[in-house]
């Protein structure tokens, strides 16, 4: 596929890069790049789910939203700007994590393009959200360091300009309070979900980038997920390690069987394609699995609650 888009760098940037790729060495990219998988898609949904089934869902649906609107809005930006990744264009600076493995390291539509990045702004968001509503000071620390490591990892692995990674997070930042003025101000969900929605859709009629459309399958599935339980599930969180652990787990199985299920009705080479039936799959699929997992898995957390009345009453036996 034919690199498209736009170039533009500083300097300093580009001599940045290339000379922390030269010289800090193997063992150092490597401990580095580890910080990368905080903006990724799987840790989100491990920490989100975390705090979401277990520990606070309140606080959970609120980190879950900035984040959701942080990766939407973050897509529709590089959409607009369309700037190619810094390996595309200098031959010095070497892509050390890829952000789609399976896709060609040149597909702009799979990788996505470089400014803002993604990695930081979601880093930025899921922690922020936590500092802004725990109000603890270690929460605080991690709060800025795990974002600011990420975002160092992000062009020490070249996928990123160190621009690229500062307009991630200030793009974080104002997602985190965005989403906290809204709920402060909009107290029904319906209306909230539809604000969220309005800045969000135009990105439909321009946006060209898998990202784009795996943002909006999140949100749409979130959104209804949470309705879903607002009105039907009700399930309370728990602080027993073992329940937490089985909840975190299951919600990661839900999430791998539905992302696996969901795919063997196509082709490899269509879902890797950027045609806009492919894109829409890509879209309704996270929704499903957003919806599910958000939604409808909680339902068997009552079988978890009759378990353990089961065991109090013999306890009392």
């Amino acid at each position: 596929m034919s690199i498209s888009g736009n170039t533009f760098f500083f300097q300093w940037e580009v001599s940045l890069m290339e000379w922390l790729q030269a010289n800090i060495g193997s063992v150092g990219i490597s401990i580095i790049s580890f910080f990368s998988m905080f903006g990724e898609e799987l840790l989100m949904i491990l920490i989100l789910g975390f705090v979401y089934w277990s520990y606070d869902k309140k606080l959970g649906r609120t980190m879950g939203l900035s984040a959701i609107m942080g990766l939407a809005w973050n897509s529709m930006a590089k959409n607009i700007v369309l700037r190619r990744r810094p390996y595309f264009d200098h031959e010095n600076i070497k892509i050390l994590r890829v952000v789609e493995p399976e896709a060609d390291i040149y597909d702009i539509a799979a990788q996505g393009y470089s400014f803002p990045s993604g990695h930081s702004t979601n880093a930025t968001t899921v922690f922020g959200s936590l500092a802004v509503n725990l109000r603890k000071r270690w929460v605080t620390v991690v709060a800025i360091v795990i974002p600011l490591l990420t975002g160092f990892s992000r062009f020490v692995v070249g996928a990123h300009y160190p621009t690229d990674v500062l307009a991630g997070w200030l793009l974080g930042v104002v997602s985190v309070l965005i989403i906290q003025l809204l709920q402060e101000r909009v107290k029904n969900s319906l209306a909230l979900y539809g604000i969220m929605l309005i800045t969000s859709v135009p990105g439909f009629f321009y946006c060209k980038s898998a990202d784009y459309f795996t943002a909006m399958g999140l949100m749409i599935g979130f959104m209804g997920g949470t309705l879903l339980e607002d009105r039907c599930v009700h399930f309370e969180n728990t602080r027993k390690p073992l329940w937490m652990i089985f909840r975190v787990l299951g919600g990661l199985a839900v999430y791998f069987v539905l992302n696996t299920a969901l795919k063997l009705p196509f082709s490899k080479e269509f879902l890797s394609n950027d045609s806009a039936a492919a894109l829409l799959v890509r879209c309704a699929r996270y929704a499903i699995i957003a919806f599910v997992d958000f939604g409808v898995y909680p339902m068997l957390f009552k079988l978890e609650t009759r378990t353990t009345k089961g065991e109090d009453v013999l306890s009392i036996e």
